[in-house]
C-alpha cells in the first residue's frame, strides 16, 4: 500500500509535469511579449537610427544627430505639453495655433510696441519678450482649463474653438505677412532673440537643452509630487479622484496652462531658429504632438504614460522625417510615412491595454 501509495503520487507528479512547464514557457513568452510592446518606442527609434545610417554615410554623424535634435525641440515641447493633458484624460488641439501665435507676438514686440499717447515706441529686451510670449500661451491655455473644467464644454470642442481662434489673432497682427527682422539693435538694447536658435552650450544647442531642462522638471513633477499623483489619479478614474478629495478642477485647468506655455516656449524657439514669425507656423503641430505622446506608450484613455515615453516617441517622428529627408524622398511620402507609424502605435496601445483592461 505504501509503495502503491508513492507510486500513485510520483504518477500524479509525473502527470502535472508537462502542464506545469508548458505554463512557464507561456508565463516567459508573454514576459517577453510584454518586454518588447513596452519597449516598443526604444526598438523603434534604434531600428530607424540603423535602416537610414545604412542607407546615407551622413546620417550616422555627431553634427547631424545634434541638427536632428534641435529639430525634435521644436514639437518634443508641446508634445511634453500634451502629454500632461492626455493623462488627465483630455486633448489640446490649439498646441500648433499656440505656437504660431507665440512666435508672432514675440516678433510684434521686437520690432517696438507703439504708445499713441505718449507718442513713443517701446523697445522691450529679449528676457522681457520672452517672460510676455511665456504669458500669453499661459493665457491661451487658462482659456481652455476654464472651459473645460468650470463650462464643462468638452476638450475636443473648446481646443479646437481657440486654435481658430489663436490662429486667426495671429494673422490679423501679421495681416497675413511674415516678421523678418528679429535680430534687434544694439542702440535700443534687444539683441539676442536668435540665442535660442543657433547658441549652443558644450556645442549642444540650447533648443535641446531647454527641452531637456523641461522634460527632466515634468518628470519631478509627475514622480515626485502631489500633483503628478493626483493627475494619474484624475485621468486614471476622475469620479473617484474627486470623491478622494483631489482638486480635479485645478488639476485640469493646470495641465492646459502648462501646455500652453510649453507650445509657447517652442514657438520662441522656432522663431528664433528661422529667425522670423509667420501666423502659418506650427499648423498640424498639434497632430505630430499627439503622434509622439501616442507612440510613447500613453493612452489616450489617460491615466498612462510617462515623459521617457513622450520624448523617445518624438526622437521617432523627428529622425524619421529628417532620415527621409536626406535620402531624398519625397515630402508627399513622408506624410504617408509618418501617418503609418501613428495608426501602428494606436494599435499597439490598444493591444497593451485592452488585454490589461481584460
Amino acid at each position: 500500500m505504501k509503495n502503491g501509495a508513492n507510486g500513485m503520487t510520483d504518477r500524479t507528479h509525473t502527470l502535472d509535469s508537462p502542464p506545469v512547464a508548458s505554463k512557464k514557457k507561456t508565463d516567459k513568452s508573454l514576459n517577453l511579449a510584454r518586454l518588447l510592446l513596452e519597449g516598443r518606442a526604444f526598438i523603434a527609434l534604434l531600428v530607424i537610427i540603423i535602416t537610414f545610417s545604412l542607407l546615407s554615410p551622413n546620417y550616422f554623424t555627431g553634427a547631424n544627430f545634434l541638427t536632428m535634435a534641435s529639430h525634435v525641440a521644436i514639437f518634443g515641447l508641446p508634445a511634453i505639453g500634451m502629454l500632461l493633458v492626455i493623462l488627465n484624460g483630455g486633448i489640446d488641439l490649439s498646441v500648433g495655433s499656440t505656437l504660431g501665435l507665440a512666435g508672432v507676438m514675440a516678433g510684434f514686440m521686437m520690432q517696438g510696441i507703439n504708445l499713441d499717447a505718449p507718442g513713443v515706441v517701446l523697445y522691450l529686451p529679449v528676457w522681457a519678450v520672452a517672460i510676455l510670449t511665456l504669458v500669453i500661451g499661459a493665457l491661451v491655455g487658462l482659456v481652455n482649463g476654464v472651459l473645460i473644467a468650470w463650462f464643462r464644454v468638452p476638450a475636443f470642442v473648446a481646443t479646437l474653438g481657440t486654435m481658430y481662434v489663436a490662429r486667426g489673432i495671429a494673422l490679423l497682427i501679421t495681416n497675413g505677412l511674415t516678421y523678418n527682422k528679429l535680430s534687434g539693435s544694439d542702440a535700443l538694447g534687444n539683441t539676442g532673440f536668435d540665442w535660442l536658435g543657433f547658441n549652443r552650450i558644450f556645442n549642444i544647442p540650447v533648443g535641446v537643452l531647454v527641452l531637456g531642462v523641461v522634460a527632466l522638471a515634468c518628470g519631478f513633477l509627475l514622480s515626485r509630487s502631489a500633483f503628478g499623483r493626483w493627475l494619474y489619479a484624475s485621468g486614471g478614474n476622475e469620479r473617484a479622484a474627486d470623491l478622494s478629495g483631489v482638486p480635479v478642477k485645478r488639476i485640469k485647468i493646470s495641465v492646459y496652462v502648462l501646455s500652453g506655455i510649453c507650445a509657447a516656449m517652442a514657438g520662441l524657439v522656432l522663431s528664433s531658429q528661422l529667425t522670423s514669425a509667420g501666423p502659418t507656423a506650427g499648423t498640424t503641430y498639434e497632430l505630430t504632438a499627439i503622434a509622439a505622446v501616442v507612440i510613447g506608450g500613453a493612452a489616450l484613455t489617460g491615466g498612462r504614460g510617462n515623459v521617457r515615453g513622450t520624448l523617445l516617441g518624438a526622437f521617432v517622428i523627428g529622425f524619421l522625417s529628417d532620415g527621409l529627408v536626406i535620402i531624398g524622398v519625397s515630402a508627399y511620402w513622408q506624410t504617408v510615412f509618418t501617418g503609418a507609424v501613428i495608426v501602428l502605435a494606436v494599435l499597439l496601445n490598444t493591444l497593451q491595454y485592452g488585454k490589461r483592461s481584460r
